[in-house]
């Protein structure tokens, strides 16, 4: 996406997005420089962009201590001698530059400039693009704007990452947003570090850039209203944190290790090895495959879209754990992903689907859920926001991140039936109950979830 300038100097911005986590990272290029903003783990594709137009990573920029996912920038400074900024409220225990309101970093012609823009954390910042006039080009917004939202401010509360109230960050984001990014050129471009489905946000628009003059027309969080009014607003019907997100800002604000020697020094267990008893198998193949057999106490947390999110949600940043796939490349394509958001060093070994898999899991009579939906204990583990229209009177709402912990609420005196909204977390929600209550009949409503209707009324 180059931007045109008013001389022969042209400056090319590369968004590089990651589905599954739903990460916007950006590369800035004038010639043969590139400063690459909010880097995913993997720092291979702007190695590949820069070498693609012989160009050379100067500079690393870190919008703030990220929570959802593990950035290279420590690694990519180490290979290719490229200086980290970030604000100095970071705490950074990497080399680096602060860059705070009034510094800048000169790119050719082009100059980008630091915003200190606290709210989503203490220590967030936005930088803007400037051309060769000093006009403002694009602004890089990290977690501090989306398209059609703003971050959260509630993901700093713990002490561990410094105690800040929800409440606090908030009325922070509202003068960021109103002194800073809303003052900017209606003609500015939006790039943020996040796009729909992110749990740094709510309401996250399916579009990946905007303008400030577009959120400003469409943005509820930038529409007239009172701090309060702003605080209330934003904090009202967040979704939930993840176990691993004040890790991954504690590892953030270390820096990571090399990507490729951390995802090969994950040990390979050969074809036969019996995992060790006691410590977590994660089946991640499809749910039918796990239903038609699988290896007693796993769990099925399939491989899908958002298979970070969810590790990183039902399992613990200080618990060890297996991996379980049925080919090679399946198996090392989980173990790369476990490794964005910094769960590589958890897992006890990685090894491949045997022959014989003993256990099996029964399959859900529909006709019987839907005409005596009374002889089953249902358990919703959607999260609260999706569970505001219930699909069965009588179930029971235990979000599948609070499951392992809240399982012993369920009773065991009928059959239990799982569902959520679309058939991929209710395989790893009655794998759980199954393993916690071995002696009760366990159903997965799958995808058959989507011909339930919400109950009327509700």
């Amino acid at each position: 996406m180059p931007l045109p300038s008013s001389s022969t100097t042209a400056v090319q911005i590369q968004q590089f997005y990651d589905k599954g986590l739903a990460h916007a990272s950006y590369a800035v290029r004038v010639h043969r420089q590139v400063a690459v903003i909010d880097p995913g783990r993997d720092p291979q594709p702007y190695y590949d962009f820069a070498d693609e137009h012989d160009a050379e990573i100067v500079a690393v920029i870190e919008t703030h201590p990220h929570a959802d996912f593990v950035s290279s920038h420590l690694e990519i400074a180490q290979e290719t001698d490229a200086i980290i900024y970030c604000s100095k409220l970071t705490g950074a225990r990497y080399p680096h530059k602060n860059f705070d309101d009034g510094d800048r970093i000169k790119l050719g012609a082009f100059e980008l400039h630091a915003l200190n823009t606290p709210g989503h954390s203490p220590d967030s910042i936005s930088i803007l693009l400037l051309d060769e006039l000093a006009q403002t080009r694009a602004v890089f917004t990290g977690d501090t704007l989306f398209v059609g939202d703003v971050g959260r401010p509630d993901l700093r509360e713990a002490e561990a990452v410094g105690g800040h109230t929800r409440e606090a960050l908030a009325a922070q984001l509202y003068r960021s947003t109103r002194q800073k990014l809303m003052s900017l050129p209606g003609t500015t471009k939006v790039y943020p570090a996040h796009g729909p489905g992110s749990l740094c946000g709510k309401t996250t628009s399916p579009d990946l850039d905007s303008t400030i003059a577009k959120e400003l027309a469409t943005n509820y969080a930038l529409q007239p209203m009172s701090e309060q009014e702003f605080v209330e607003a934003l904090l009202e019907d967040q979704p939930f944190v993840p176990k691993y997100f004040g890790y991954d800002v504690q590892l953030n604000r270390q820096g990571a290790p090399n990507f490729e020697s951390s995802v090969r020094a994950v040990p390979r267990l050969l074809i036969g090895a019996v995992p060790e008893t006691g410590v977590l198998l994660l089946d991640t193949r499809p749910a039918a495959k796990f239903r038609g057999g699988h290896l007693p106490g796993a769990i099925n947390l399939q491989d899908g879209g958002k298979f970070e999110t969810w590790l990183g949600s039902v399992i613990g940043p200080e618990e060890k754990f297996y991996l379980l796939a049925d080919t090679q490349i399946q198996l090392d394509a989980v173990i790369r992903k476990a490794a964005k958001i910094g769960y590589e060093s958890n897992i006890k070994g990685a090894l491949l689907s045997p022959a014989t898999l003993p256990a099996t899991s029964p399959t859900v009579d529909v006709a019987r859920v839907r005409a005596h939906p009374e002889q089953f204990t249902i358990v919703d583990i959607r999260n609260r926001t999706e569970a505001h229209d219930p699909l069965f009177a009588s179930a029971l709402l235990i979000p599948l991140p609070e499951l392992r912990e809240r399982v012993a609420e369920i009773p065991a005196d009928k059959p239990v039936l799982v569902h959520c909204a679309g058939g991929y977390r209710s395989a790893a929600g009655a794998s759980i109950i199954q393993n916690a209550l071995p002696h009760t009949q366990v159903l997965d409503l799958g995808e058959a979830v989507t011909e339930f209707a919400p109950v009327a009324g509700s």
